[in-house]
């Protein structure tokens, strides 16, 4: 449906990759098992794939976007950019102006919270 399962929020200089490795780590996220992955075209190459399925024994899948200049419907690409179009409505997440990680997270949260208030 494209809610999350599990947010991490991490500095700027820490990348998109090893901050998923870093999530999947911790102990405190009891996630289900997952089969299979849909991730953005950040997480491509194959260290990669070998750690998350370490981690959590699920297949990676990158869903990227073909090419820049065509529009294509790509299958399951809407699911990941659903979640950041309802992220986007929410103004206190335009801009990273807070100063601790914590409070970050708190407001991406209460942004789902309210897409789930105002859906059911």
């Amino acid at each position: 449906m494209g809610f999350p399962y599990a947010i991490g929020i991490t500095t700027a200089n820490i990348t998109d990759r090893d901050g998923m490795i870093y999530l999947f780590s911790q102990p405190y996220y009891p996630l289900p098992q997952f089969e299979k992955l849909l991730l953005d075209g950040a997480y491509t190459g194959e260290d990669f794939a070998e750690k998350i399925k370490n981690l959590t024994g699920a297949e990676v899948e990158v869903v990227k976007r073909p090419d820049m200049h065509k529009f294509v419907v790509i299958p399951k690409r809407w699911i990941v950019e659903r979640s950041f179009g309802w992220l986007d409505k929410c103004r206190l997440l335009w801009k990273n102006c807070e100063r601790l990680l914590n409070s970050t997270l708190s407001f991406v949260k209460l942004a789902f919270v309210s897409v789930l208030l105002k859906r059911y």
